[in-house]
């Protein structure tokens, strides 16, 4: 739509002074829905939804469990039996919903099942060999995939990448040291240092042979260092073959830093078990760390042994024939996300489930210098949220701004209370504003390319890169708080929106499916703003939106457009996706745009009875490419919003307007 008819919409919408969106259902839609999410909350005052994920969590569990020598047949039998569900028709396991089998589930799976006794002449054990052989089979896998091979001794610890302790010791002086590393990679790393050490190789009498198409030696090629090849990589390479000669001298006891190395690695992770959920309150560094007490010789029956194991079981859900497992719990996240929903909506602040989900969230803040400050050291005043319950190290940015939108509307026992809890918050998250403008989700300015070209860089997850949807999201929360547009920190975070639009108008989205994700943040953090939304950079983000809007009115996007960007914006229409850019266009301010009409419509449309809405895809984002997440809450809350921002459009009330 071009900016004259975006501009007669609006003209046309005033002069009918209509304050009713006129779409059949649409209140009733609106109240089905708050009656859910409201029936939904938890008697402690938060909202939960269950974070699903593909099968290589439950993999992984077998595997460990038999390392450990700790197996549970009727674990097991659930565990395989939730495996198989999820196999594919061609035999292999994808990381997405209708996405391709991916090599590294491929082949977990097919050990757990081997590891459980499932014959390997098995139909289906077949189908799996022939898909995880044609994707490359174990040499093609990941480096964190091929360590825990090597705990079963089916991979040499010589074909794993090294990860030294003494990376601990590394001063901040230096250009590459643990703190340049991301959040999540520093609680991944730390345990697996102390296992790279002792490597506690536990054979389970099983192996993957059948899995090399062209023999091991294969094993040796990620690894081998180039004569003649000056890159970065391959000057890691060397760095590798040398600490694989320092780790033959340390456990000789000839190495004379590594008894330093290890002491504080293990007071490094035992620290942060504290104010946790576990280490870092997500998988895999719970399950790391766990086995790297077991191999530091933790008894058993130590306390921390038995709390760590007991943090990756409240993770599990169990049916009378499966087990899945969650990476983490989101309770924050999803009890911000809702409260605003309901609030823009018209549930009221004083609502007791407000009240109460108020008082939830301030009681989670966290009053505590925790890693952050190594990145940032800075003298403010500690504040800030986490996603999971407890993980008091590792507040981020993108919940903080979130949980601050929705105290901003909601009452509480302690208005005061309140507002210096928002007041603190923002002077905290404003501190982590990125050199080039931008925000990251964990840490400040955590961008040095040169740590992606480790030999164990390869899970996609080493940095923690400003992004412009968690940008946009600030924006969003400050325009709502009355900062000045002109205001330096806001000048400079717009130009590096600007700076990341893609050619066709959109806009990358890291933490969510993707360019609906990204684009729809942007373009409703602007208008909160009060800017102009007929610039022609904010129109262009519209228009993309409007082309790939799907013929049945809704929008979708998979998780492929992390591989190739030509999907970006083809999928099956999803509620979620279709009710951000629901919101997106709604930014635009002409409340009579067909397209947003019939984005409106499908989702009325797709609703379901008891005020739900159905979402299979994945529209959440873990590490691009290598792990994807279904936040179920999702397709409940945001078509929520939608609607709600929609009605607000049509009566010239402002999203975000607290009363």
């Amino acid at each position: 739509m071009s900016v004259s008819s975006a501009s007669a919409g609006r003209l046309a919408h005033a002069e009918s002074v209509q304050s009713h969106p006129g779409v059949p259902g649409f209140d009733e839609a609106i109240t089905r829905s708050q009656s859910y999410l409201l029936s939904e909350q938890r008697p402690e005052g938060y909202w939960i939804g269950e974070l699903l994920v593909d099968v290589t969590l439950v993999a992984d569990m077998v595997a460990f469990y038999h390392w450990w020598g700790k197996v549970d047949r009727e674990w097991e039998r659930k565990a395989i039996h939730h495996i198989f569900s999820k196999q594919l028709p061609d035999g292999g396991w994808n990381i997405y919903p209708n996405g391709p089998a991916e090599v590294n589930a491929t082949i977990k799976a097919y050990l757990a099942l081997k590891l459980a006794g499932i014959p390997t002449t098995d139909p289906r054990m077949l189908k799996a060999r022939e898909m995880a052989r044609n994707l490359g089979g174990v040499p093609r896998m990941n480096t964190f995939s091929k360590l825990y091979l090597a705990l079963i001794g089916l991979v040499a610890w010589n074909h794993v990448p090294t990860i030294p302790c003494e990376v601990l010791l590394i001063g901040k002086w230096f250009h590459v040291n643990f703190w340049e590393m991301s959040n999540w990679s520093r609680a991944m790393i730390i345990p697996l240092a102390i296992i790279n050490h002792f490597r506690p190789t536990r054979p389970v009498g099983v192996d993957l042979d059948e899995l090399y198409p062209n023999g091991k030696w294969e094993l040796d090629e990620p690894l081998r260092p180039r004569y003649f090849d000056f890159s970065l990589r391959n000057m890691f390479l060397w760095l590798d073959r040398l600490h694989k000669l320092a780790e033959w001298v340390s456990r000789r006891g000839l190495h004379p830093f590594r008894k330093e190395a290890l002491k504080r690695s293990e007071q490094w992770m035992l620290e942060r078990f504290e104010g946790s959920d576990g280490l870092a309150a997500i998988f895999p560094a719970m399950l790391n760390a766990l086995i790297a007490l077991i191999a530091l010789g933790y008894p058993d029956d130590h306390p921390e042994v038995v709390r760590a194991h007991r943090e990756l079981t409240k993770l599990m859900h169990f049916t009378e024939d499966s087990v899945r497992i969650e990476p983490c719990f989101s309770p924050v996240w999803d009890t911000a996300i809702v409260s605003i929903c309901l609030r823009e909506s018209g549930v009221p602040a004083n609502h007791p489930k407000m009240v109460r989900a108020a008082e939830w969230t301030m009681e989670k803040e966290i009053r505590f210098r925790g890693d952050w400050i190594h990145k940032n050291p800075v003298d403010v005043e500690p504040s800030g949220w986490v996603f999971e319950f407890a993980n008091k190290w590792n507040p981020d940015v993108d919940d903080t701004a979130m949980v601050i939108l929705a105290l901003r509307q909601v009452a509480t026992d302690n208005p005061a209370r309140r507002d210096e809890c928002r007041e603190r918050a923002i002077r905290w998250m404003m501190t982590f504003q990125c050199k080039d403008g931008g925000w990251a989700a964990f840490d400040k300015d955590c961008t040095k390319s040169i740590l992606e070209k480790v030999p164990f860089a390869d899970h996609n997850a080493m940095l923690d890169p400003e992004c412009a949807d968690i940008t946009a999201r600030i924006l969003e929360l400050l325009g709502y708080e009355g900062w000045d547009p002109k205001h330096p920190q806001i000048r400079r975070a717009i130009t590096y929106l600007q700076q990341q639009q893609e050619a066709d108008g959109s806009w990358y989205g890291r933490w969510g499916v993707n360019y609906i994700y990204g684009t729809w943040q942007v373009l409703r953090g602007m208008r909160a703003l009060n800017w102009n939304m007929q610039e022609p950079w904010l129109v262009r983000g519209a228009e993309w939106l409007r082309k790939v809007q799907l013929p049945d009115g809704g929008w979708g996007e998979r998780c492929n457009t992390y591989d190739d960007p030509i999907f970006k914006g083809a999928g099956p229409a999803t509620p979620s996706q279709t009710a951000w850019a629901v919101m997106g266009l709604c930014a635009m301010g002409n409340p009579e745009d067909p397209a947003l009409r019939r984005g409106v419509e499908w989702l009325i449309r797709n609703q379901n009875e008891d005020g739900s809405w159905t979402e299979e895809e994945i529209t959440g984002t873990g590490f691009p490419c290598v792990f994807y997440l279904k936040y179920d809450m999702y397709r409940n809350s945001w078509p929520l919003l939608a609607l709600a921002t929609y009605r607000r459009l049509w009566q010239g009330i402002p999203a975000g307007t607290v009363g």
